[in-house]
């Protein structure tokens, strides 16, 4: 099958004015835009400095195919996706496209601020090369699902950033173009908005669809794509299975991994009692993961060794969300070493967390082992391991039928009973 999208060596270059200051005087460079400009001129020496957004990159799309585009901030994934719906024109490389091309890059993009909503939605449409005919039957469509009726006849410049987009995305995703480009798109507007824009860009994958989805939340891109592309510093990291260049990225995302050991007894984590010599993420057929399906168990596992022997040893780990927050905190309840002194040797300890318990998202677990009544903690490793839950297609879990963001740090699958009591109406008594 011919490639929809072929990438051979694409580079961009952006060069940046710099002020450098000069031996004599270096007040007026120091002060930079806030001195005029003649003053800067004279205090300083005027230069560029080159800046490779992109730096020869490669790739093919097949026809239907979904990529995710990820990486950092800067790492060049919006300068890509401009480049690709000729918003920017690249510095060097070729770029082969064969299909109506639809983006939604950054809110406001390819709209004109003095036309209105309405002439913006025909506008979009004969860049597209669609004919008036077949916009005008899409027409009332794209307004409905925009949900701005009232103001499809008021110029965009006065649109919030909100109604921008809402009519962006409505444009961007029924003119069907062939490859649709989307910058971002989950991350702005409310709740049920995005839940609407995810759910029309699971209708455009079903029909076959070509689609770029450049976005930081890990979850919606790996519900969406089969096939992620890793961008770092302008440059391909990795291309591939969703999974494993997610895995690949949370690694040089969060500088931990799913595995770490202390070889060296006298400098790993612990005292004179106990020390830690590794942990793991771990999933039920003993595979080391640091991407887990929603559905399945995790199981966080440490090897420790016991130096001194005699005392109640109790392994214990906090879960912490990215941004900082406190999930819980576990201790060992096993019942044979509960109230039982440990003696000397090496241990191997492994905690379950079960399937559809955890919600999608990014999760840090720290890694102790303490003595109780009173308190001793002989070590306490923070944020030590760090794996990805994530949901891949398909049901069976408490989202049941919704696609949108799910909030919360838990999802747990609850038991519902429902009692159907009658379809006939209650009638009063009537007065005495």
């Amino acid at each position: 099958m011919k490639p929809i999208i072929r990438v051979h060596d694409l580079s961009k270059e952006y060069r940046i004015r710099t002020i450098r200051a000069s031996k004599e005087n270096r007040l007026p460079a120091a002060l930079g835009p806030k001195l005029p400009f003649k003053w800067r001129q004279n205090g300083g020496r005027l230069g560029f400095e080159s800046i490779w957004a992109l730096k020869n990159v490669s790739f093919e799309v097949e026809p239907g195919e979904v990529v995710g585009i990820i990486g950092r901030n800067g790492a060049g994934k919006s300068t890509l996706l401009k480049i690709l719906s000729r918003v920017t024109e690249p510095t060097g490389g070729r770029i082969e496209l064969y299909g109506r091309i639809g983006s939604l890059l950054e809110v406001g993009t390819g709209f004109h601020p003095e036309l209105t909503g309405r002439e913006n939605v025909f506008l979009n449409g004969a860049i597209l090369g669609m004919p008036r005919v077949e916009i005008q039957r899409k027409f009332d469509e794209i307004v409905a699902f925009s949900e701005i009726e009232r103001f499809i006849d008021t110029p965009v410049k006065w649109y919030s950033s909100g109604m921008y987009l809402r009519l962006a995305f409505a444009v961007s995703a029924h003119l069907e173009p062939e490859i649709l480009m989307l910058d971002e798109v989950l991350t702005v507007g409310d709740a049920a908005f995005q839940r609407k824009c995810f759910n029309k860009m699971q209708d455009l994958r079903k029909d076959g669809r070509t689609i770029l989805f450049v976005s930081h939340s890990m979850q919606a891109v790996m519900r969406l794509c089969r096939r992620l592309i890793y961008l770092s510093e302008g440059q391909i990291e990795a291309d591939g299975p969703a999974q494993r260049i997610a895995s690949d990225y949370l690694k040089s995302r969060l500088k931990k991994c799913r595995h770490r050991t202390w070889p060296d007894a006298s400098t790993a984590p612990g005292n004179h009692i106990v020390r830690l010599r590794s942990a793991r993420i771990r999933n039920d057929a003993g595979e080391t993961k640091d991407i887990v399906e929603i559905r399945e168990p995790v199981g966080i596992e440490i090897e420790f060794e016991v130096l001194e022997g005699g005392h109640l040893l109790v392994p214990n780990f906090p879960f912490y969300t990215e941004e900082g927050l406190c999930m819980f905190h576990v201790l060992d309840t096993d019942p044979e070493w509960k109230k039982r002194p440990r003696p000397k040797g090496t241990y191997l300890t492994t905690v379950w967390i079960p399937g559809n318990f955890l919600s999608e998202g990014t999760i840090l677990v720290g890694l102790a082992i303490s003595t109780l009544n009173p308190v001793t903690v002989h070590f306490y490793e923070q944020e030590a391991l760090a794996f990805e839950v994530v949901e891949g297609q398909g049901r069976g879990s408490a989202r049941g039928d919704y696609e949108g963001s799910y909030p919360g740090i838990i999802r747990p699958i609850l038991d519902w009973t429902t009692k159907y009591i009658s379809n006939e109406s209650v009638t009063a008594p009537a007065p005495n």
